[in-house]
């Protein structure tokens, strides 16, 4: 099969028989071999319905319900474990994202042998409160992962097989997918300019919550993505410098207060030093973040995942 087309929804029972009809007529006018996967995440309305209606009339079709919301991410990584296309692309339900570009995605990932192509909606249509944070999250992103991408949010998106059925998604991960698949070794990353049209049907599922839990979870792929097979280089290394800061000061207390009676002046006893016990406090959380380095060290040593590693060739 040539294409998967990966299509989350929750509550778009009005935009997907015009959305199937489009991607349907993009993929027979180059002769593709396709299929739909519209993934039902949890919806209220008759979304599941339409969806039955719409595989009635079209075998290429296929959905999956969810029995209650769970997020884009995982309506994804269920959508994605059931793709059998050489290339999948990734799109909203609710037509903003256009049919039309397939073709060029599609043609990129098999000449220019690339693992992702990222969308990119130079121009959008969304409102002001929704445009701002995610450039703020765009130019975060970029620098933490070193993506030279300038949407990492946007739903159009296109695979090579094999990336999708190594990467797992999950929380609110999936606009950081490019930076999920790098830290797996998947590095061809590309972009492409796309149309965004404005909402044609319901409202948008947009809540300013989403980029609170965004930005954790691209806290989660940098810790873990950098320091999930040897957490002891990361709790270990600050849990020595604060106990050896801690060290430092308490013994400059001591230090401070033997000089002063060998001159004879005034001193403080150590006690009644502010420094002494920020000194004791750092020894303190030094020796715990030291301990749970070890305590992570000791889980993933025992991990059964702690020598998968992802081998891309083999000769034998």
């Amino acid at each position: 099969m040539d294409i998967s087309v990966v299509v989350p929804l929750f509550n778009e029972d009005e935009s997907l028989p015009e959305l199937t009809a489009w991607i349907d007529k993009v993929m027979i006018a180059n002769d593709f071999s396709y299929e739909i996967i519209l993934v039902d995440d949890g919806s209220t309305d008759r979304s599941w319905e339409v969806i039955e209606e719409l595989r009635s009339q079209n075998p290429a079709i296929k959905g999956i319900k969810f029995r209650r919301n769970y997020g884009k991410s995982a309506a994804l990584n269920v959508g994605f474990e059931a793709t059998q296309g050489h290339v999948v692309i990734t799109m909203d339900a609710d037509l903003q994202d256009s049919p039309d570009e397939i073709p060029e995605l599609y043609r990129r990932i098999q000449e220019e042998k690339l693992d992702i192509i990222s969308g990119w909606k130079k121009k959008r249509y969304d409102p002001i409160t929704k445009t701002i944070p995610t450039k703020l999250f765009n130019a975060a992103t970029r620098k933490m992962s070193g993506i030279e991408l300038n949407d990492f949010n946007c739903g159009l998106k296109a695979y090579r097989s094999d990336v999708i059925k190594t990467i797992e998604v999950y929380g609110e991960m999936h606009r950081y997918i490019p930076v999920i698949a790098k830290w797996a070794g998947f590095s061809k990353i590309a972009e492409q300019v796309v149309e965004h049209r404005a909402r044609k049907y319901g409202t948008t599922k947009f809540g300013f919550s989403r980029f609170i839990n965004g930005f954790l979870d691209l806290l989660s792929i940098f810790f873990v993505g950098k320091f999930g097979k040897r957490p002891m280089h990361f709790f270990g290394s600050l849990g020595v410098l604060s106990f050896f800061l801690g060290i430092v000061m308490s013994l400059y207390v001591l230090i401070e207060k033997q000089i002063l009676i060998w001159k004879g002046l005034a001193y403080r006893d150590v006690t009644d030093q502010p420094l002494f016990y920020l000194s004791l406090v750092a020894i303190i959380v030094g020796s715990q973040m030291f301990l749970a380095g070890f305590i992570a060290e000791l889980l993933s040593r025992n991990a059964p995942e702690r020598n998968q590693y992802l081998i891309e060739k083999e000769l034998k």
